[in-house]
């Protein structure tokens, strides 16, 4: 069984930064691909960044150039450092991870985090 546990969300002013962090956890054999996504309430959930076990981010064009993803895969953890934050960014910030854990080494399996909530106000 493996968790995503997300953090770093907060209230934060326009123009402003966030770090937020996902970590996983539990009978973890290989983590793939991670990725950030983010839900407004009433809307769909979207993906915001991913990236691919060797570290290689791909970004959807409103992240791209304000935000950065990244991975520390000797930790299990993943990040995602926002920057020039607008009140559109507001969201729930969710991580989402493909993996293998340690019953299952040949079974692919996909797992959310329970999310964090980004507020963008003055």
């Amino acid at each position: 069984h493996v968790q995503l546990v997300e953090s770093g969300g907060a209230l934060v002013q326009p123009g402003g930064s966030l770090r937020l962090s996902c970590a996983a956890s539990g009978s973890i054999f290989r983590v793939y691909g991670m990725a950030w996504y983010r839900q407004v309430s009433g809307k769909e959930r979207e993906l915001v960044a991913s990236i691919n076990e060797d570290g290689m981010p791909n970004y959807v064009d409103f992240a791209r150039g304000r935000f950065t993803i990244s991975r520390d895969n000797a930790k299990n953890t993943m990040f995602l450092q926002m920057n020039s934050l607008k009140p559109e960014d507001t969201a729930v910030y969710y991580c989402n991870a493909h993996y293998n854990d340690l019953e299952r080494p040949n079974k692919y399996l996909e797992v959310w985090g329970q999310g964090t909530l980004v507020t963008v106000s003055l």
